[in-house]
């Protein structure tokens, strides 16, 4: 499609969406409030940054930049936070020191790294290059859940000489690991809830002893640190309440200054809450553009909305232009892949969390995670409602529950993502999994040489 005009004609074949409907919406926009919003899925792709850049275009088209109600957000449903006033007083916070290590690399090319140490990659317009990394601490978070091509990411992990996890279950990761430092999980330790755009503050007390050898992220660091000589630097003398309780303070110190009501510790600790002031609405940085151009000039290096972007054109990234458009993806269907596999979060739990709950295992069916499937599909393929199917393509398989349904595009399997993945074998090479992780299906490669997203 290269030189030709993206008119309504020109788009059907690939948006699926007549050009009278795009037309027609194209119209109702038009002297109306309107707010553009694109998700976290639209950049999960091949030259993901695309959509998400032309959105924030259609906004600017629009004129309603900065305007309430108006304008463009990203992520609204995943942050939930767009559009809510700011606290006026702190939040308990705790200090997060300096890392002496300041390189780094996209989180999405984990698996590039361990298997190409000493290669080179593009990111943001430099060519950098990844480090020879053997040892791998990972406290937060499930990478044999949220990254792509797990048959290659075993064997990416099985080049470093120690894996070291935290972990409150025995998932994958933990499964692959050298030393698991069992943690515990929120409902068995004390926190504090809090956030700089919700005025509610929440003492997270203790609802279960920790089971069986869990202990808090703060014990294991702190034995840690004593082990590394750095005891009483790491703890400052502090347990856990202590530390609770010296975070609060600047909370209840502004909240004094304000002439406020400020609980001491001890009663916020035993309340329901408390809530906090917040500041007044002022519309944001982009209010401040809207309303003044050269006062509010925005961290572009023209300090304006960018519809082109001369820094990144510099880059020369063919897969990452100057502007915005339509780029055809290099991964179409084929007749060795005919359908295509859309892995959406789940209804049942956040990503892989608590997966092996009672809420998130009722969802499964015959304890496999469960596939939509459009009826011509199934039919074409011998295939009922309620049959086990394996998924497979050149990557891997998995096994998967089926559900024949018209609400599924003719052409498309769905498979939400967060079973936790379980290979029939792992001594093979390339292990089937019986519980229906998607990501031994999909692609392991960047969105483009800008951001190297996933």
């Amino acid at each position: 499609s290269a030189g030709r005009a993206k008119t309504p004609p020109w788009a059907p074949a690939i948006a699926g969406v007549a050009a009278y409907t795009i037309v027609a919406l194209a119209r109702n926009l038009h002297g109306r409030r309107a707010l553009i919003v694109v998700s976290h899925s639209l950049q999960r792709a091949e030259h993901g940054e695309q959509p998400v850049w032309m959105g924030a275009v259609l906004a600017a088209a629009l004129g309603q930049i900065g305007l309430p109600g108006g304008g463009y957000a990203y992520a609204l449903g995943a942050i939930a936070y767009y559009g809510r006033r700011y606290n006026s007083v702190p939040i308990p916070t705790l200090p997060q020191g300096r890392n002496a290590v300041s390189e780094f690399i996209p989180v999405a090319r984990i698996a590039d790294m361990l298997l190409n140490p000493g290669g080179t990659y593009r990111y943001n317009g430099k060519t950098k290059t990844y480090p020879d990394i053997r040892l791998v601490y990972w406290a937060g978070g499930n990478p044999f859940h949220h990254h792509q091509d797990l048959n290659r990411l075993r064997r990416a992990f099985a080049r470093v000489d120690t894996l070291v996890v935290h972990e409150l279950g025995w998932t994958a990761t933990a499964r692959h690991a050298d030393f698991v430092l069992p943690a515990t999980m929120t409902l068995e330790r004390e926190d504090i809830g809090g956030n700089t755009n919700d005025p509610l503050l929440v003492p997270m007390q203790r609802i279960a002893p920790p089971y069986g050898e869990a202990r808090d992220d703060y014990a294991i660091f702190s034995d840690l640190a004593e082990r590394l000589g750095a005891g009483d630097a790491f703890t400052e003398g502090r347990t856990v309440r202590q530390w609770l309780e010296h975070l609060y303070e600047p909370t209840r110190k502004a909240l004094v200054d304000g002439n406020l009501p400020a609980p001491r510790f001890d009663e916020f600790w035993n309340s329901d809450g408390l809530m906090l002031p917040q500041a007044p609405d002022d519309g944001g940085m982009l209010r401040r553009f809207r309303d003044d151009p050269e006062a509010g000039r925005l961290a572009t290096p023209s300090g304006k909305i960018e519809i082109f972007s001369e820094t990144i054109a510099s880059f020369g990234e063919t897969d990452c232009p100057g502007h915005p458009t339509w780029l055809t993806p290099v991964q179409v269907p084929a007749s060795s892949t005919p359908l295509i596999l859309v892995a959406n979060q789940p209804a049942t739990r956040l990503h892989s969390q608590l997966d092996f709950g009672g809420h998130s295992a009722a969802a499964k069916h015959r304890g496999r995670e469960v596939a939509r499937m459009h009826p011509a599909d199934a039919e074409a393929r011998g295939i009922a409602d309620g049959d086990i199917i394996r998924l497979f393509n050149a990557r891997g398989a998995c096994l998967a529950g089926v559900r024949v349904t018209d609400d599924i595009r003719r052409g498309v399997v769905q498979l939400s993502t967060g079973a936790w993945y379980d290979p029939a074998d792992p001594k093979e090479e390339a292990p089937l999994c019986v519980h229906g992780n998607p990501n031994v299906l999909t692609l392991d490669v960047g969105t483009s040489a800008l951001a190297q997203g996933c």
